[in-house]
């Protein structure tokens, strides 16, 4: 099923919080709205849902236009993120709940409940509670329910934020693996960019009402289109500065020296840029770099040992604080707090996004 937003405007009052959103989500993919608090992310699947109605534009379940069609005609299933589980019903009595308003003949309910508790691994717990589950059961029942109506559409709003960090992992895992096998469209809101950038075909990234780039998980993180795609997708040191030069390399100034780098932006000399350069691609040295590498020098000012990743921190005297990340810190002599280094990045991490 295929899932279109053509120029949906919402309003609440005299608030907008959805500003002419284009949104096509192929048939039978996972696709995250990702972005922070009050982006609109959890809006855009209320109207795709049906609970709102747009104020302006159309919303396309295939062929069909359904802003107007109430949710019970959507054929959708929706995980909310409390789960929504009755807590005086059984399992078997939640998965089952929503089949009385599909008219399915009560003979078919077992048989039905029984094949979507088989598909989240949860046969043999039709008898329980919910409170006799642990957090991770619960989503699960909650999934069931949602399958047991045979949906053309999944809709799931951060399902996984009441869940610890362990759960969380196994639990997204199950989700997507589920979602493979069945084939089924399916719109996902979160806020945790780990979480979307495991789990989806593509993300749309929301920012104040409005979709500002949207693609699958590596182009997001290897070429943001924005400043603000780069810095909510991942750990980034961003640098602004001016392009001085342009051809084979990018030349950029910045507060903290001259800059090598390469885009995907149109820039020309003189334009406004932001220089980002992840952690990850960082080299920690005590020895000044060439002149040819984008070298900057600093103090650490913190070290974070993480098991497979040890982070530095360094503090530039201009003011700027810089990450960077030495993978399996087994063989790495931890520097100390106060230690003079240079951070080292070589020009194809160094990516130049127009301001």
């Amino acid at each position: 099923m295929n899932i279109r937003l053509i120029g949906v405007t919402k309003r609440f009052k005299t608030v907008e919080v959805l500003s002419n959103v284009d949104l096509h989500v192929r048939a039978g993919e996972l696709f995250t709205l990702l972005g922070p608090s009050g982006c609109g992310k959890t809006t855009t699947l209320r109207l795709i849902a049906g609970f709102y109605v747009p104020d302006e534009g159309k919303i396309m379940f295939g062929e069909r236009e359904v802003q107007h069609i109430p949710t019970f005609k959507r054929n959708i299933g929706m995980v909310f993120q409390n789960y929504a589980l009755w807590p005086h019903m059984t399992v078997h009595r939640n998965v089952a709940y929503g089949l009385q308003f599909r008219k399915e003949p009560k003979a078919e309910w077992p048989r039905i409940v029984n094949e979507a508790l088989a598909k989240v691994g949860l046969v043999g717990y039709e008898d329980r509670y919910p409170g006799q589950l642990s957090g991770g059961q619960q989503q699960r029942v909650a999934l069931a329910r949602a399958l047991a109506l045979n949906p053309d559409v999944l809709l799931l709003d951060e399902p996984l934020s009441n869940l610890d960090a362990k759960i969380r992992g196994s639990v997204r895992a199950e989700i997507r693996k589920l979602q493979q096998a069945l084939g089924i469209t399916t719109v996902y809101v979160t806020h945790d960019q780990e979480e979307a950038l495991t789990l989806s075909d593509r993300i749309g990234i929301m920012r104040e009402g409005q979709l500002v780039q949207i693609g699958t998980p590596h182009d997001l993180y290897e070429r943001p289109a924005t400043r603000f795609v780069a810095d909510f997708i991942g750990a980034n040191n961003l640098v602004a500065g001016t392009v001085k030069a342009t051809g084979d390399d990018i030349l950029v100034q910045t507060e903290l020296g001259l800059f090598r780098g390469y885009t995907h932006s149109e820039l020309k000399a003189g334009d406004k840029c932001t220089v980002a350069f992840r952690p990850e691609n960082v080299e920690v040295t005590t020895e000044p770099p060439s002149p040819e590498d984008n070298g900057i020098e600093g103090k650490i000012s913190f070290a974070s040992y993480m098991g497979s990743t040890l982070r530095y921190e360094m503090e530039h005297p201009a003011g700027f604080l810089l990450k960077a990340d030495i993978k399996n810190p087994l063989h790495h002599e931890e520097l100390g707090w106060g230690s003079d280094v240079y951070f080292c990045f070589p020009k194809s991490a160094a990516l130049v996004i127009a301001d």
